[in-house]
Parts: structure tokens; C-alpha cells; sequence
């Protein structure tokens, strides 16, 4: 039932009338470098911190939440997700007591990477990734993310909020893909980020979605 509800997302959304009808990276200038930046749930006055550093000219920024040692108690707990501590771990990077970033710029290399979306329906959206050729060894991230202007609940830059990911470690065929709304996200703010990397941890490719109207 899963597998035929995703096949059906994407082509209902891109027909409504009104709405956007192409969401994917076709166009979309490709970035040269990945800020990661990652909060704590327990550090409440982490998320409005005016040392938060903003992306450079060209880069993209992501935000995840990672869960914290309070549990539910925790005052970001709403928005954390349990794959902030993949992300970690693939790192090699400890949990932060607070705050911390990860720069990493984009290497060249003869791949290309598609990632694109349909349009909510009843709390699930679809998503597709493809990546050309196919990169034997490497690691395809694909995520979900809420983007919230700045000064959103006091944050003193914008973010692109992790809200859903997927990891495939087999990257080359085209892949689709239902995610779970979170609970608290608005679907208008939602889109989809990805890169790929080499088995050395390098990334070789980056895109971001963009809506269109046809």
C-alpha cells in the first residue's frame, strides 16, 4: 500500500491546479559547500544565537536538531530527529553540549544529482533522488526540510530545518520515496535538499529543490 501511495504522490501533485508544478533541482544552481549546523535540543538559547554563522555566497545551509540527554523534556524536543546522530556518527563528531558546525566543500565530479517533490497529501509527501552515473561506494542523502526565514521563533539567521531523511548507500537508479510530514511543520515551507558522497567521506555532488509554476 506504501510503495503504490508513492507512486501516486508525485504525479497527482504535479497536475493540481493552482499549485506548483514542478518541484526538483532541474535549473537550480549547484552548491559549492554544505554548512551543517547542529543544535542540541537540551540548549534552548542555542536556536537564537547570534553566533550562529550564516552560509557564505554559493553554499547551502542545513540545521538539525539533535536530540538531547532530557528526552521529551527537552525544550527543542518538538523538533529533533533521531538522524542528527547518524549524520554525527558518519562525521565522527560527538553530540555537542550546545552548538556546533561542519563545513564541507563540494569536490569536482562527473555525477549528477536529481532530487525533486510532489505536494503534500494527508501528512505524507513524495520524493524522488537520482543520481547519474552511478556512483559505486558512495552515500546518497536526501532530507526534508522546513526553510524558515530569519527571525523565526528568534533565530538570528535562516534555516533549512531537518524535519525527514533518507540515506541510500546505493546510489544510480532513480528512487522514490514517501517521508511523514512531522507534526508543527507547514507543507508550504517544505522542500528537499541531498548530496552525495564517496566512500572517503568527500562530497561530490549537492542540490536543492526550487517550486515552479507552469
Amino acid at each position: 500500500m506504501k510503495n503504490r501511495l508513492v507512486l501516486l504522490i508525485l504525479p497527482l501533485a504535479m497536475t493540481v491546479q493552482a499549485q506548483p508544478s514542478s518541484c526538483s533541482s532541474d535549473g537550480v544552481a549547484q552548491p559549492a559547500a554544505l554548512l551543517e549546523r547542529f543544535v542540541n535540543a537540551d540548549c534552548d538559547s542555542c536556536w537564537g544565537s547570534p553566533q550562529a554563522p550564516e552560509a557564505a555566497a554559493g553554499s547551502l545551509a542545513i540545521d538539525w536538531v539533535v536530540p538531547g540527554s532530557r528526552g521529551d523534556d527537552a525544550p527543542l524536543s518538538a523538533v529533533a530527529v533521531r538522524d542528527a546522530q547518524e549524520r554525527l556518527d558518519s562525521l565522527r563528531r560527538k553530540v555537542p553540549p550546545d552548538a556546533a558546525t561542519q563545513f564541507t566543500a563540494r569536490t569536482a565530479s562527473p555525477y549528477k544529482l536529481r532530487i525533486a517533490h510532489g505536494l503534500p497529501i494527508n501528512d505524507y509527501i513524495g520524493v524522488a533522488i537520482e543520481v547519474s552515473p552511478p556512483a559505486q561506494g558512495a552515500t546518497a542523502w536526501l532530507l526534508l526540510v522546513e526553510t524558515l526565514p530569519k527571525g523565526t521563533e528568534g533565530s538570528a539567521v535562516e534555516r533549512n530545518l531537518v524535519r525527514n531523511t533518507f540515506v541510500t548507500t546505493a546510489p544510480g537508479r532513480y528512487e522514490i520515496r514517501s517521508m511523514q510530514i512531522p507534526e508543527g511543520a507547514q507543507p508550504s515551507r517544505l522542500r528537499v535538499v541531498g548530496w552525495l558522497e564517496d566512500s572517503g567521506g568527500k562530497i561530490r555532488a549537492i542540490a536543492q529543490s526550487r517550486c515552479r509554476k507552469g
